[in-house]
C-alpha cells in the first residue's frame, strides 16, 4: 500500500512554478527543484513524474489561473474597458519594476521552448485563445457602454491587444522604463479601441 503524501501539494507546486519562471525550464536544475520544495528526487517525481511533466502540469495551472483571473475581472468590473486597459497596462503599474521583468511565465516559456516542444505551443494557443475570447468579450461589453466605438471589431481587435501586450511584457523583461511602457500601453489602448 502506497504511503500518503507528507507534503502540501499546492505548497510544492508554487515552489515548482516560481523556480521555473525565475529561471526558465532550460535554468531550472533538478536540484533548484529539490532546493525549492525540500523534497526528495523520489517524492518529487513520485508525486509529479519527471521535470517535463511537472512542468507542463505548473504551466497549465498557471493558465488556468490566470483564465479565471480575467473572466473575474470581467464579471466585477464596473466598465468592460477597465477589463481590457488593466490586462494591458497591469504589467507595467508595479513600481519597483520586478513584475515587468520577470514578465509572464506563459510568454517566457513560449519565447523559449515552443518552436522544441509541441505541447509547450499548444498550450500556448489554448491559453491565449481563452485570453482573446475574454478580451472580446469586453470590448463587445464596452461598446455597449459607449467606451469602445462601433465599428470596431471586437473579433479582430482582442488578438490585437493580446499582441500588444505581449510585446510589453517582452520589453518590461528587457528593462524598458516604465513610463515609456505605460505610454507604449495607453497609445495601443487608443489605437486599438477608440471611443469615436
Amino acid at each position: 500500500m502506497p504511503r500518503p503524501r507528507q507534503f502540501d501539494e499546492q505548497r510544492v507546486l508554487s515552489a515548482v512554478q516560481a523556480a521555473f519562471w525565475n529561471n526558465g525550464y532550460a535554468g531550472t536544475s533538478l536540484e533548484d527543484l529539490l532546493a525549492a520544495t525540500g523534497l526528495g528526487k523520489g517524492s518529487l517525481y513520485g508525486a509529479f513524474g519527471d521535470k517535463r511533466r511537472l512542468f507542463l502540469r505548473v504551466l497549465r495551472e498557471y493558465d488556468e489561473a490566470n483564465d479565471r483571473m480575467l473572466r473575474g475581472w470581467l464579471a466585477d468590473a464596473d466598465r468592460g474597458i477597465d477589463v481590457v486597459r488593466d490586462f494591458v497596462l497591469g504589467p507595467v503599474r508595479d513600481p519597483s519594476g520586478a513584475q515587468a521583468r520577470r514578465g509572464c511565465l506563459l510568454a517566457n516559456t513560449a519565447m523559449e521552448l515552443a518552436t522544441s516542444a509541441p505541447e509547450v505551443a499548444a498550450e500556448a494557443r489554448r491559453s491565449y485563445d481563452a485570453t482573446t475570447a475574454v478580451l472580446a468579450d469586453a470590448i463587445r461589453r464596452a461598446q455597449r457602454e459607449g467606451d469602445v466605438a462601433a465599428r470596431v471589431d471586437p473579433g479582430q481587435a482582442a488578438p490585437a491587444v493580446l499582441a500588444g501586450q505581449l510585446g510589453l511584457v517582452i520589453l518590461g523583461r528587457t528593462g524598458q522604463d516604465l513610463a515609456a511602457l505605460e505610454a507604449m500601453g495607453e497609445t495601443l489602448l487608443a489605437c486599438l479601441l477608440p471611443a469615436s
